[in-house]
């Protein structure tokens, strides 16, 4: 199995050193794609060993897309998708293959929060309970596919939002999707900075609205308020 890391990464200078050390021992390349960054995240990400290339334009959609891409002519088997503020746990390239190797096509990891107060730990279960119910893991989880299933999917799409809700839905229906239960540790920033309520229920609002056919660019105001 050969497994590319794809790295999205925007004005992520004080995170993007730690990240791909982080995440180079999981993986046989680690591609970081820029939004435009006017920092110094390229030139860190290049000193910490990454593969950086720029998008065209911003849009987490279109990084996602440009670095699978890459990858992929690179000769990649397996894609996995990984915010700047998001860590493995021990041993996740195991457990992707042994889920790989049965029938899944592609999966992601529960997730847990960074240094979450209660309120938090509580909206962990439900983001536990929304995953192993609906099979839909989002972007913060370590959204992962085998490259095939990729393909055939149309991988991500150039959305201003919601690009990993799309995506996963779209994967879901090339085969069974796996919901390995080692937790990725992604950060609580914005959650502490907008409020734990206010963001976990915009979030909620937003994908009911996408789920009720919604258009994303519709809904990036909404999203703003969450970011």
């Amino acid at each position: 199995m050969r497994l590319a890391i794809v790295m999205p990464v925007l004005e992520e200078e004080g995170t993007v050193q730690a990240a791909v050390s982080d995440a180079r021992p999981h993986c046989d390349e680690l591609i970081v794609v820029d939004g435009g960054s006017r920092d110094r995240t390229v030139e860190l990400a290049r000193r910490a060993g990454a593969t950086v290339v720029a998008a065209p334009r911003p849009g987490r959609g279109l990084q996602l897309r440009t670095g699978a891409a890459m990858a992929l002519d690179a000769g990649a088997d397996v894609l996995l998708f990984l915010h700047a503020d998001t860590r493995l746990p021990v041993s996740a390239r195991d457990a992707i293959e042994r889920a790989l190797g049965g029938r899944a096509v592609g999966g992601g990891f529960l997730v847990d929060f960074e240094a979450a107060p209660p309120l938090l730990r509580l909206g962990r279960r439900l983001v536990d309970l929304r995953t192993r119910r609906l099979r839909m893991p989002l972007g913060d989880q370590a959204q992962f596919a085998a490259a095939a299933a990729y393909a055939r999917c149309g991988g991500f799409t150039d959305l201003p939002i919601l690009e990993d809700l799309d995506f996963m839905r779209r994967l879901r229906r090339q085969g069974p999707i796996s919901i390995i239960s080692r937790r990725a540790t992604t950060s609580s920033r914005r959650f502490l900075e907008r409020g734990v309520v206010r963001t976990v229920a915009t979030n909620w609002l937003i994908w009911l609205l996408f789920a009720a056919g919604v258009a994303p660019r519709r809904l990036a105001s909404l999203y703003a308020v969450v970011r």
